[in-house]
């Protein structure tokens, strides 16, 4: 039985980092005796503590985009009394692999990225340009240049049902309605936003056929705006803006308890999907194939326009039709057989 423990470096996103927990499921498998800890972005570490395999979730201290060696260097000596024996580096840049290199841990694991040949020495290639992100990160597991794996675990994720009733109770949806939790928000920029109005009309439609049902809009502080123009057309009878109002982990708890989620491709679409909750995934810009939701029961609606996926931030066409024209009709059609 191997001793000593095992470190895995978070991505930065949300979304990469629930796509990486099924190669903490393949790790638990091969060596079930080995603890594992994540090294994480404050902002992505509630989504690590949400998952069964991880021992502990070890915050960065480091600025975003900045080298810092001597922080670095610093952090590293607190990494070596771990005793870790292999790490694996799911970020591509230079400065992360750093980190278990300057803690002397033995075998470094992770993609090429920056040139990274010495600071890691089991070196995966990403020799596919269209590849899934979950295989992207399982394969890891594995040896380099192994053909990817069949049949690799889905992402998954486990919250308590005392803490989602103590969430939704702190939140102003306690009682028996079912939840439905919209997710209007996408960081990486505003051409993955469904409009306002659509979510807006989709809410009515759920309140219509439901009235006892709370509909919860999510998303961080940057989110409130956009759902501050839904309930400026809906109302805010049983529609709740909590966007910057609750922690990562409570956002966590109440797509934990949801009937049904809708999201953009975003990192709660990730989080929903994990949790195994129905969802609605909506895809403008980027492309549906590349991470979609593996929820028993999901749908992924895009137009596949010809113009998409173009994958910007904002729509270099200027009419944002992949969006726009994915009518509220279409979605509830599906929601409402969820």
């Amino acid at each position: 039985m191997s001793e000593g423990r095992t470190l895995v470096i978070s991505p930065n996103w949300i979304g990469d980092a629930v796509m990486a927990q099924p190669l903490l499921q393949l790790l638990k498998r091969q060596h079930p005796e080995r603890p594992i800890d994540v090294l994480a972005p404050p902002s992505v570490a509630p989504a690590w503590r949400a998952m069964i395999e991880v021992d502990s979730v070890l915050e960065t201290p480091f600025r975003h985009g900045a080298l810092q060696l001597r922080e670095r260097w610093r952090y590293a000596r607190v990494l070596r009394a771990r005793g870790y024996v292999d790490a694996y580096v799911l970020p591509n840049t230079i400065k992360y692999a750093l980190i278990p290199w300057l803690a002397g841990i033995a075998r470094r694991v992770g993609y090429k990225g920056e040139m990274r040949y010495g600071l890691l020495n089991v070196v995966h290639h990403d020799d596919t340009p269209k590849r899934a992100m979950v295989p992207f990160y399982a394969a890891l597991a594995g040896a380099p240049h192994a053909a990817l794996r069949a049949g690799v675990p889905r992402p998954a994720m486990r919250v308590s049902p005392e803490q989602v009733l103590e969430v939704r109770a702190r939140h102003g949806m306690g009682g028996a309605g079912r939840l439905v939790v919209f997710a209007p928000g996408a960081e990486f920029g505003a051409a993955k936003r469904w409009p306002a109005r659509h979510f807006a009309a989709l809410a009515q439609s759920v309140r219509e056929q439901d009235p006892a049902a709370h509909i919860a809009l999510l998303g961080s502080p940057k989110d409130r705006e956009a759902c501050a123009e839904i309930t400026a057309i809906t109302g805010t009878d049983g529609i709740h803006n909590v966007a910057g109002a609750t922690s990562l982990s409570e956002a966590i708890a109440l797509i934990a308890g949801a009937a049904a989620v809708v999201a953009n491709d975003s990192g709660l679409l990730h989080i929903a999907s994990a949790l195994n909750r129905p969802v609605i995934a909506l895809y403008g810009p980027t492309d549906p194939d590349h991470a979609p939701p593996f929820s028993d029961v999901a749908r992924s609606i895009s137009l596949r326009l010809a113009c998409s996926p173009c994958r910007q931030r904002e729509c270099p066409l200027g009419h944002h039709d992949c969006m726009e024209k994915l009518e509220p009709g279409m979605v509830w059609h599906e929601l409402r057989q969820m």
